[in-house]
């Protein structure tokens, strides 16, 4: 009798361990889609600061350039 409780208590613990390594699994997946989405998410964002700067900066070359136009024309 001692020696089927034992049994038991073996397939059990297998059985813990086998769902422990399913739930590791589903989290390791989670994770990598994470990280996967927040790549993505980073360089839309890097894009999106680029084209902000890089307009800024037109928009003050532009500004810049007629002063300087204007200065000019004065002399």
């Amino acid at each position: 009798m001692e020696d089927y409780r034992r049994q038991g208590g073996i397939h059990q613990l297998l059985a813990v361990e086998q769902e422990a390594r399913q739930i590791v699994n589903a989290a390791r997946t989670a994770k990598d889609e994470a990280e996967d989405e927040v790549g993505k998410y980073r360089t839309h964002m890097e894009k999106e600061y680029q084209k902000t700067v890089s307009e800024r900066l037109d928009e003050e070359t532009v500004k810049k350039i007629d002063h300087l136009k204007k200065q000019a024309a004065k002399v």
